[in-house]
């Protein structure tokens, strides 16, 4: 409990984040480690600070606007429309977002890493420290490749800047190959697995999630043997929630863990406690702000896609999650009596916690992406169907436990693998709707899948007719931002295919 409040101290002390974080690493009048970290409460303090830099709304929000998720909402401004339209360019908010943000995520995370070596004390506390620390620079570095590498299954491919040392003000540096960076995020979660002192607190890395983002990247890799291995390990200890610890997650007790490995806390009076920037990729604030000015069941700016409304079950708990019970829906849909006024579709996943509207905790691992993640192992690996060991064992355990079809659903039967990629990603969509996976998703095994964006008419031909994306299409990988190439021109030479 003491170190949640220092966490949330620590968010709230944090200051808002420069685009200059990116590449003017040495500012003028900061203080050098040997001054800002002189013992080991200071490295804690500084890890906790770093905690606190993580932040999941611009990937909800990219994964939302861009792909098939919301549809314009009545109350719409000019929210999101450019990116509803398929809009990406290095001028973009997400290109700079990711960019930036990630980097100051290193810059913060490094300083902490080169510190230590002249701070004394325990050195199983210090080196737990230190094992946190690598955690997060190995996720910060694997969020840049997710979203900046056109390919992160091919080690020569361009990947991003390796980022493992604070660099000086007038160092000028290129993107390093994938195989680069992956073996520096290799040795940090090696190192973080040998020496992270095991917590119960959802809110730091602990080993197991430490096991999780390897899964996770072992999956981007395409190495299906790994996520097999780490997957069953996991599987081990966590448990598909019920369909009340999930609703509690979410809605109701939100204090319940339910199945969630990692989160990033959220509480009142941190640095995210506020409205943030709506219908922007910039992100910040409260999840639930991405679609609502206010609170759930008023004034939605976005709301639910009529193309994922459509594939909920009433009966099931994924839909008394994610569509608020103030929506109101036509029922004449597609009919010639339809109006998109008549049907309003409240995103009710972030109701807000603390008595506080639209602010709630943000889930970075969780089993149920750990159980579809096995799924595609077996489906990469041909175990399609059987009542054990397989997708299709795996696909009817996850839809028991959501209560579709009251818990007695048909083992499915799946004829090749793309068919049972089809139905992971269809899993995944009903699972994360609203979480931010929706668009590497996509990115990942769209192709392979057959799936790309897909809204329905109704919710985009009034805006532009921009209706379908096929997952091979450019813009499934950000480009490089203007805002680095001001202080970095040779990286226009870098820049990703299409832009």
């Amino acid at each position: 409990m003491k170190k949640i409040k220092l966490l949330v101290l620590a968010i709230t002390l944090i200051s808002v984040i420069s685009c200059e974080d990116a590449y003017r690493i040495e500012q003028p009048g900061r203080l050098t480690a040997d001054v800002a970290f002189e013992t080991v409460e200071d490295l804690e303090l500084g890890l906790i600070s770093s905690y606190g830099r993580l932040d999941l709304t611009p990937e909800i929000a990219l994964a939302s606007y861009f792909t098939d998720e919301v549809s314009i909402g009545a109350e719409n401004g000019g929210q999101a429309l450019a990116l509803y339209a398929f809009q990406i360019t290095p001028a973009s908010a997400a290109s700079a977002n990711f960019w930036v943000r990630n980097y100051a995520v290193l810059n913060s995370v490094n300083r902490i890493i080169e510190a230590a070596e002249l701070v004394e004390g325990d050195p199983e506390v210090i080196n737990n420290i230190l094992a946190q620390a690598r955690a997060i620079r190995a996720f910060a570095h694997f969020e840049l490749l997710t979203y900046y590498s056109t390919d992160l299954t091919d080690d020569n491919a361009l990947g991003v800047i390796r980022m493992d040392f604070v660099p000086t003000i007038d160092q000028v540096l290129l993107r390093n190959t994938n195989g680069e960076v992956f073996q520096l995020i290799t040795d940090d979660l090696n190192f973080a697995s040998s020496n992270i002192i095991d917590t119960d607190s959802r809110y730091f890395f602990s080993q197991n999630a430490v096991k999780a983002l390897q899964t996770r990247i072992a999956a981007f890799r395409g190495q299906y043997d790994t996520v097999e291995n780490l997957a069953l390990d996991l599987l081990g200890s966590y448990s598909l929630a019920d369909s009340g610890d999930y609703f509690d997650m979410f809605i109701g007790d939100v204090s319940n863990r339910g199945e969630s490995i990692f989160a990033l806390v959220r509480s009142i009076g941190d640095n995210f406690d506020g409205q943030g920037n709506t219908g922007s990729v910039a992100g910040g604030g409260w999840a639930g702000a991405r679609y609502t000015f206010s609170a759930v069941g008023n004034d939605p700016y976005l709301e639910i896609g009529r193309s994922l409304f459509n594939l909920y079950d009433p009966d099931g708990v994924r839909y008394a999650v994610n569509v608020a019970e103030e929506s109101v829906v036509d029922e004449d849909w597609p009919g010639p009596n339809y109006s998109t006024s008549d049907d309003l579709l409240f995103v009710g996943k972030y109701p807000g916690k603390d008595g506080q509207p639209l602010m709630n905790d943000l889930q970075v691992f969780r089993t149920a992406d750990i159980h579809l993640l096995l799924a595609e192992a077996y489906a990469i690996g041909g175990e399609l169907n059987g009542a054990n060991n397989s997708v299709a064992s795996l696909i009817q355990e996850l839809r028991d436990v959501r209560e579709v079809n009251g818990g007695n659903n048909p083992l499915p039967n799946y004829t090749s693998t793309q068919d049972a990629l089809q139905d992971i990603l269809l899993e995944r969509r009903l699972e994360f709707a609203f979480e931010g996976h929706r668009y590497r998703d996509l990115k990942r095994i769209g192709v392979q899948a057959g799936v790309g964006v897909d809204k329905a008419d109704t919710d985009c031909l009034p805006f532009g007719g921009n209706c379908t994306l096929p997952a091979s299409d450019f813009r499934f990988t950000l480009a490089l931002p203007i805002v680095e190439f001001n202080a970095n021109p040779d990286l226009r030479e870098q820049q990703n295919p299409g832009y």
